[in-house]
């Protein structure tokens, strides 16, 4: 049997290596598997100058708090001059940092201060727009046909305004189009299909889009040799328009990854696509399961407050919630991905709520939480607060484009880290009225400071939760995963992550009451506890017995 096991594994590999080859893909550079991210909102991190907002030196300066964590990778928000109608995502100037966080060198320094302790830098590329205040987008738009003309998307008549076009006072006479906000024009990649009855739809092949594809890997490849380690791409799959199965776009992306990695094999390329299979599919090396795509993510973690509320979700105390859903895109998506790429299940990120949001409040929830996000297999990234408990404040106002369809306000999950007792959280030494968004506004909020010297703070346990995955295999990329205990509208969660030698058993119950399953599961005469609370585990010959306390999570190691 095992000599079988070892054939078709190796079967597996050949098969992958193929599938790369035919790519013409390098490989995944090999500290991408063994990745611990963290996301940083830079403006609301740590400031340093006094001003109320977030700053490069002020990342530099907690770089060993977050090493601390076990964390060896940056995802840095969007850092670039910008018009900030969209917190940076309405860039000005790609090729220089935002003097509002510092200058170009501080961001060099912190490259360099990141390589000393074994850490990588991964930047927010904006690639399918800039600001409307872009030097580029001022050119496109006068009547004199000139180097920027086709570099954006324009109707060749002012009368002429499709869905998703803008209007204005513009030297040419036509309208553009849109990427997301009105102030972020769409930079013009090409349509995969052009309509014949619009003229202006250009083809990826014209002179315009060639030249913007060409810009892009210009603006890529001067930041990697500058020390950045890979980008996060915005709206990765949105560039090319017109583009419904994704050929023309799965097309750039090779280009873009094989360009990149002919100069820089060791760096990545990371997307915001929504869709890990779609993703790697298209040359990128991690995707997110997030609140794009199918409903999976949400249907775990979004409750009753938040920037997208929701009547129920599987880790809330009145247990209306199902895992099924997530279960099911989930495996999906680790099958299409195989071994090509990875797929991160983030603790949240700048667009979507927190953990600490609503009624999901407590440290003890939210340890369930990070047990699970800790132990999928998954690239863990950790946004930046969720380790302390930092919670989504609700009702704030818009700022910087927070506010979507005026209803879905993203400000409540951007809010200053809090790193101690003081005053001004140890955020920033400027009046709090001036601080880029508003504290947490009660009495014990969760602060760095506190939880370091509390040992059963969720600060030491995100801590554990990660020594504990990098210091047993079958808990990381390579292990495999299995929901042994998935069941719909049913609690506890259940499932097991093992290698050739290894089998644990990870048990979670978000459920503000007790709950109990059969697991069957042969041949373990018992169920270790490595990190549990309040779960038992009782072998039998067929199964195994669980029961589980009201919010309670489990690691066992299953021995035969």
């Amino acid at each position: 049997m095992r000599k079988f096991q070892i054939i078709t594994l190796l079967f597996i590999l050949f098969v992958s290596s193929l599938a790369a080859q035919d790519n013409g893909f390098k490989p995944v550079p090999a500290w991408m598997k063994e990745a611990y991210f963290y996301q940083i909102y830079p403006q609301s991190f740590k400031d340093t100058d006094g001003d109320g907002i977030g700053d490069i030196n002020g990342i530099i300066e907690k770089l060993d708090y977050i090493q601390s964590l076990g964390v060896n990778a940056l995802w840095l928000n969007p850092c670039f001059e910008s018009e900030f109608m969209d917190a940076g995502y309405d860039v000005t100037d790609f090729y220089k940092v935002a003097p509002r966080y510092g200058t170009n060198e501080d961001l060099y320094r912190l490259f360099a201060e990141a390589h000393k302790r074994g850490m990588h830098v991964c930047l927010d590329l904006v690639a399918g727009h800039t600001s409307d205040k872009h030097p580029w987008f001022i050119e496109s738009q006068k009547k004199k046909r000139n180097a920027y003309t086709d570099r954006y998307i324009w109707t060749n008549d002012s009368t002429i305004k499709p869905d998703r076009y803008v209007s204005g006072k513009f030297g040419r006479n036509g309208n553009y189009r849109r990427n997301f906000f009105e102030c972020q024009p769409a930079l013009n990649y090409g349509f995969a299909n052009p309509d014949p009855s619009h003229p202006w739809e250009q083809p990826v092949t014209a002179e315009g889009p060639m030249k913007t594809r060409a810009e892009l890997m210009k603006i890529m490849d001067f930041w990697l040799e500058k020390g950045a380690d890979g980008f996060r791409v915005d709206m990765a799959p949105s560039l090319i328009k017109n583009d419904p199965d994704k050929v023309e776009t799965n097309k750039l992306w090779h280009e873009i990854r094989n360009h990149m990695q002919s100069k820089y094999p060791e760096s990545v390329l990371i997307a915001e696509w929504g869709n890990p299979g779609r993703a790697i599919k298209a040359g990128f090396m991690m995707d997110f399961m997030i609140h794009l795509g199918p409903d999976a993510y949400s249907a775990m973690f979004f409750n009753e407050e938040g920037t997208y509320p929701r009547d129920s979700c599987y880790f809330r105390l009145d247990g209306k919630g199902t895992p099924t859903d997530f279960v099911k895109v989930y495996m999906q998506n680790l099958q299409e991905v195989g071994d090509q790429g990875f797929v991160s299940v983030p603790t949240a990120n700048h667009d979507f709520q927190r953990p600490a949001a609503g009624s999901r409040n407590t440290v003890d929830q939210l340890k369930v939480a990070m047990t699970f996000f800790m132990t999928l297999k998954s690239i863990p990234l950790v946004y930046y607060g969720d380790e302390i408990g930092l919670k989504f404040i609700d009702h704030l106002p818009n700022k910087e484009g927070s506010l979507l369809k005026d209803k879905y306000n993203r400000a409540g999950t951007r809010t200053p880290m809090q790193w101690d007792t003081s005053a001004g959280a140890g955020f920033s030494t400027a009046d709090e009225k001036d601080f880029y968004l508003p504290l947490d506004s009660a009495t014990f909020r969760p602060n760095v400071a506190s939880e370091e010297g509390d040992p059963s703070s969720l600060l030491n346990f995100t801590r554990e939760l990660i020594r504990l995955r990098k210091a047993t295999d079958a808990l990381g990329m390579d292990g495999d995963i299995n929901f042994v205990y998935a069941e719909k509208c049913a609690y506890p969660l259940a499932y097991t992550r093992s290698n050739e030698t290894d089998t644990y058993l990870v048990v979670l119950n978000p459920l503000g009451k007790a709950a109990s399953c059969n697991i069957q599961l042969e041949g373990f005469a018992s169920a270790n506890p490595v990190l549990v609370k309040n779960i038992v585990v009782s072998a039998g010959k067929t199964d195994l017995k669980v029961d589980a306390d009201a919010v309670s999570y489990g690691i066992f190691k299953l021995e035969k």
